[in-house]
C-alpha cells in the first residue's frame, strides 16, 4: 500500500514543480496554442498559451510510479508495465500532433491517416502483449471476456483461440479509440479535462485497492466473489500516479491556464483509462465511472448526426461544454459543474462495484 501513496505523491510533487518550469521552456521556444476561428470568441485570448503539457504528465507519471516501485522493492509488473506503454505510446503520437500544429501555426496536426496509423500501431502492439505473460496462476493481464464488473460469460475466443485473439484486439481498439477521443473532446476548457480525469483516475485507485484485498490469488481473500485481476495492487500504483501527476499539472491549467495538456495529454489520459479498464476487468463499469466523458462524446455525436440528416442542430456548438459557453455560462461555472457531475457518476460506478459485491 506504501507504493500507492509514494507514488501519487511523487508524481504531484514532480508536475507540480515541474510544470513551471517546461512552461518557461515552450515559452522561449514559442510553442504556443493555435485556437480556431469557428469556435467561442473568448477563446482567442487563449492564442499563445504553452501547450504540450501533457509531457509533464507523462513525465510525472513515469517518475511517480518509479519511485513507488524502488522505495517499496517491488518488482514491475506485466499489467503496469502494459497501462504505462499505452499511456506513453498514444502520448508520443499526440506530441506529434501537437508539434505539427505549432510548427506550422495551423488546428490540423497529423493527418487522419497518420492518426489511425499510430494509434493503431500502439493499441495493436498492447492488445495483444495483454494476452501473454501468464503468471503462477495462469492468469494473463487481460482476458478475451468481455467485462462489467468482473469478467462475464460472453467470452470473444467462443470460435477458438486465433478468432479470440483477432476479435480482442478489434475490441480493446474500439476501447482505447473511445477513450482516447473522449478524453480529446473534453479538453476544451481550462482545467476540465484535467480535473474530470483526476476524479476518474482517483475512482481507479479504490477499485485497483479494493481488488487486491479480494483477490482471487490469496489463500486469505479466495472465495466465491475474489476478482481475477492479475496485478490489481500494481494498477493501483499506476492510477495513483496518474492522479497525483493530474492535483500537480491542475494548479498551472485551472482558469486561467498558464499551459495547456494538447493533444499530448488528452491522447495518453485516455491510453491510460482504457487500460485501466480492461486490465482491471471493467470495461463497461469504466463508461459509468467515466461517465461524464461519454456524455460529451455523445452529445458531439449526436449534433453531427442530427445535422446530416435535418441541417438542423441540436446543440449552439459541440461538445456540450462549448453549448453553455454560447449560451452565457462562465468558463469557471461550466467546469466546476462539469466536475461535479463526473463526481456524481464516479459515485455511481464505484457504488455500483461495491454493491456488486456485498450483494453476494
Amino acid at each position: 500500500m506504501r507504493a500507492v501513496l509514494i507514488s501519487g505523491g511523487v508524481a504531484m510533487l514532480v508536475a507540480l514543480l515541474g510544470t513551471p518550469l517546461f512552461i518557461r521552456f515552450l515559452i522561449r521556444r514559442q510553442y504556443g496554442q493555435f485556437i480556431r476561428q469557428d469556435g467561442p470568441t473568448a477563446h482567442f485570448t487563449k492564442r499563445g498559451t504553452p501547450t504540450m503539457g501533457g509531457v509533464v504528465i507523462i513525465g510525472a507519471t513515469l517518475i511517480g510510479w518509479a519511485a513507488g516501485q524502488v522505495l517499496t522493492g517491488t518488482r514491475p509488473s506485466a499489467s503496469a508495465l502494459l497501462a504505462l506503454f499505452l499511456m506513453t505510446g498514444l502520448g508520443v503520437v499526440g506530441f506529434l500532433d501537437d508539434f505539427i500544429k505549432i510548427s506550422r501555426q495551423r488546428s490540423l496536426g497529423l493527418s487522419p491517416i497518420g492518426k489511425i496509423v499510430g494509434q493503431g500501431a500502439v493499441g495493436i502492439t498492447f492488445s495483444v502483449l495483454a494476452l501473454q505473460f501468464p503468471n503462477e496462476q495462469f492468469r494473463t493481464p487481460a482476458s478475451t471476456r468481455i467485462s462489467f464488473i468482473r469478467d462475464t460469460n460472453l467470452d470473444l475466443a467462443f470460435a477458438g483461440v486465433t478468432v479470440g485473439l483477432v476479435l480482442f484486439v478489434i475490441w480493446a481498439n474500439f476501447l482505447i479509440t473511445a477513450w482516447s477521443n473522449a478524453v480529446n473532446l473534453t479538453d476544451g476548457l481550462d482545467g476540465l479535462a484535467t480535473g474530470v480525469s483526476l476524479i476518474v483516475f482517483g475512482a481507479y485507485v479504490l477499485v485497483g485497492v479494493w481488488q487486491f484485498n479480494q483477490t482471487c490469488q490469496s489463500l486469505l481473500s479466495a472465495g466465491p466473489r475474489c476478482y481475477e485481476t492479475r496485478d490489481p495492487l500494481d494498477l493501483a500504483v499506476v492510477a495513483a500516479a496518474v492522479t497525483g501527476a493530474l492535483f500537480g499539472f491542475l494548479w498551472w491549467n485551472a482558469s486561467p491556464a498558464r499551459i495547456f495538456m494538447g493533444d499530448t495529454g488528452s491522447l495518453a489520459l485516455g491510453g491510460a483509462l482504457a487500460a485501466l479498464t480492461i486490465l482491471t476487468r471493467t470495461e463497461v463499469l469504466g463508461a459509468i465511472i467515466g461517465g461524464l466523458f461519454v456524455v460529451i462524446v455523445l452529445s458531439d455525436v449526436i449534433q453531427i448526426g442530427f445535422f446530416k440528416m435535418t441541417g438542423k442542430r441540436v446543440f449552439k456548438m459541440a461538445p456540450l461544454h462549448h453549448h453553455f459557453e454560447l449560451s452565457g455560462w462562465g468558463e469557471v461555472t461550466i467546469v466546476i459543474r462539469f466536475w461535479i457531475i463526473a463526481g456524481l457518476f464516479v459515485a455511481l460506478g464505484v457504488g455500483i462495484f461495491y454493491a456488486e459485491w456485498v450483494a453476494q
